[in-house]
């Protein structure tokens, strides 16, 4: 990164925020972050199955805020792991701790492996979702739908 930045490109990350320790040692290299946020801090574990893992990300949020870099949080959306009110609540939540931007985007059933995903898909509700969420704030915005 320190020889493409001094070469003069511009420098994008796109992280899960799973290693906070290594983001901040980045972070003063970077132009922009993607951070993906798999839904409300306190329930990642359920959504990700990794222990401790909300607590990593919403660490890596604060690093991104504080660092003043350009960014964008994004949570891919399947309503099976999210309900209306705790996407807009989760988007509140990301404003509120200094996010730019909120980013939902809509699930896609191509490559997932996860057979309870696949046959709970629906993709008029997962439209009405996010459509219901996306009108709580003009900082969400939707892509993929």
């Amino acid at each position: 990164m320190k020889e493409v930045k001094a070469m003069g490109f511009k420098i994008g990350l796109h992280t899960g925020g799973a290693y906070p320790e290594r983001l901040r040692d980045l972070l003063p290299l970077v132009d922009w972050v993607g951070l993906d946020i798999k839904g409300p801090f306190e329930r990642y574990e359920a959504v990700n199955g990794a222990p401790g893992s909300g607590g990593k990300a919403l660490e890596s949020l604060r690093l991104v805020v504080e660092s003043g870099v350009e960014h964008e949080c994004r949570t891919t959306v399947h309503p099976a792991l999210i309900s209306e009110a705790e996407l807009v609540a989760l988007s509140s939540s990301l404003f509120a701790l200094g996010a730019r931007k909120h980013v939902l985007q809509a699930f896609r059933p191509d490559g997932c492996r996860d057979e309870a995903l696949l046959s709970s898909h629906d993709p008029v509700a997962l439209t009405r979702l996010l459509d219901a969420a996306s009108a709580a704030s003009a900082r969400i915005e939707l892509r993929g739908v």
